[in-house]
């Protein structure tokens, strides 16, 4: 009997390939980097040519881990949100660069679109606001910018990361599930549709667009040629919702944060449409028969994307094992203070002019204080949004955390200390590939509701606040003032 699960991780540095049994066992992976273009001050692409084939690479490398492909009983795919691909809906070829979502050459188109007073209907439709981080913009600028598109005429489509591979997957099946859907700026979240005013509004013609579908179900089959037989493709999910549902945050209330190349904060909000008054955003944690529940999130631009930084441009560190060792190495910061500002700041600022800043520096500045000010700027960045979450009603008891800096112990001790509440750790940290794994495993049958597949979570590790509240003062004083200096 096909029991097993191949989950496809399509991040935004790296494509993995894992291979899970019904209790969330991992019996195969492989990982494979990904190069990210920046052809310009603000410019990031990928070349979905190569996500395409890194995705092959992997995939067949845990197929032959396994032996055949006869044991798995479907593929769920998770994926790098609001990266835009554009290809030839014959051939499958890319058409142009992938504009990634880090990328912010629509700065001034969205402010422009602000100056004109359209951000409140686009929030109040999308549950977004006006940021070159969304797919709408991105799209807009391509179909005015890259003449090859517009000659592409009826073979030109244009999805996010999951509606890629599932073309090419399945040999021209075109859909998006809700949850990568709700991040275009493009899909109205109380319809659960493209909306023609928000397609007019970025100049997006609504034909190129994909068909949205739920995030579990039978969407189709891959081509046989692939894999050495035909794997149906049951679910689908953008890489925070994915993880928020590999953390079980199936309740009201519940909150996951996200460490990856940036940090993004869910709190799960049920079938109640979330609308913030501090610019957070509102938006589809899954889709299932047609219903939709939603979800608040904050998204913060830089995170894990820093210690890379540290390392390949500052060349303060030769790998991120050493930050902890560094952190652990002084006793404070030092006064040193660092806004990872590098492509701008995300919730609950919205800055997209904002610059990275180093505060505090002396003589008395070490190597170690600027390590451990760029690690603690992750709890900072959280206690920002935490208090976002809490003047809209939806305050966390405890943060249930995940992604590759979550395995640092001192950052999961900081958090716990900076937002004085508990904060879980699952022993297995890769829970975007897990909650793929739930939502396709429901798709095909294994498991009858998400509840039912919750226990793929595995056990947890917890972290209790210990630290003493004028210490935290203190360091959210000095980063308010360091977040000012970053925006002015």
């Amino acid at each position: 009997m096909a029991d097993r699960v191949l989950v496809i991780d399509e991040g935004t540095t790296s494509t993995r390939a894992m291979l899970f049994d019904a209790s969330g066992n991992v019996l195969a992976s492989a990982q494979a980097e990904l190069t990210q273009g920046y052809p310009g001050p603000g410019l990031v692409e990928h070349d979905a040519a190569e996500i395409w084939d890194k995705v092959l690479e992997t995939c067949r490398a845990v197929i032959a881990q396994a032996g055949d492909a006869d044991g798995i009983a479907a593929i769920g795919i998770t994926n790098q949100r609001e990266t835009v691909v554009f290809w030839d809906r014959e051939t499958g070829e890319p058409l142009a660069p992938a504009i990634v979502w880090q990328d912010r050459r629509t700065a001034d188109i969205c402010r422009r679109l602000k100056e004109d007073g359209e951000e409140p209907g686009v929030r109040a439709l999308s549950g977004l606001l006006l940021d070159p981080y969304f797919s709408g913009s991105k799209i807009g600028w391509a179909l005015e910018h890259w003449p090859q598109l517009r000659e592409a005429g009826t073979r030109l489509a244009i999805g996010t990361v999951e509606s890629y591979l599932v073309h090419r997957l399945t040999g021209g099946l075109h859909i998006s599930d809700a949850t990568n859907a709700s991040r275009t700026a493009l899909m109205a979240i109380g319809s659960g549709g493209w909306d023609d005013g928000l397609c007019d509004l970025f100049r997006v013609p609504r034909r190129l667009l994909p068909e949205i579908v739920d995030s579990a179900g039978r969407f189709g089959e891959t081509l046989p040629e692939l894999f050495g037989r035909a794997i149906p493709i049951c679910g689908l999910a953008g890489d925070q919702q994915a993880a928020s549902i590999g953390q079980r945050c199936l309740t009201p209330g519940d909150t996951k944060a996200t460490y990856g190349t940036g940090a993004f904060v869910l709190t799960h909000t049920g079938t109640t449409l979330p609308r913030s008054r501090h610019r957070l955003l509102g938006t589809v944690a899954w889709q299932l028969g047609g219903a939709r529940s939603y979800a608040l999130e904050g998204s913060v631009f830089v995170a894990g994307s820093l210690v890379k930084w540290l390392r390949d441009s500052l060349k303060l560190i030769e790998s991120a094992a050493e930050t902890e060792g560094l952190a652990r190495s002084v006793t404070d910061n030092g006064g040193c203070y660092l806004v990872p500002a590098l492509s701008g700041l995300g919730a609950p600022h919205w800055e997209p002019g904002a610059q990275g800043v180093i505060a505090g520096l002396g003589f008395a500045t070490s190597r170690a204080h600027v390590v451990r000010a760029a690690l603690e700027s992750m709890a900072h960045q959280t206690y920002d949004l935490k208090a976002a979450f809490a003047a809209d009603g939806f305050d966390w008891t405890t943060l249930r955390i995940d992604g590759g800096m979550a395995a640092n112990d001192w950052i999961a001790q900081d958090l716990a200390d900076m937002l004085d509440v508990p904060v879980e750790r699952p022993a297995f940290i890769e829970t975007t590939a897990v909650g793929a794994a739930m939502l396709a495993g429901l798709g095909c049958g294994l498991f009858g509701k998400l509840d039912e597949a919750a226990t793929m979570r595995g056990a947890v590790d917890e972290f209790q606040p210990a630290a003493n509240a004028t210490l935290r003062d203190t360091r959210l004083a000095g980063w308010r003032k360091a977040v000012t200096a970053a925006i002015g």
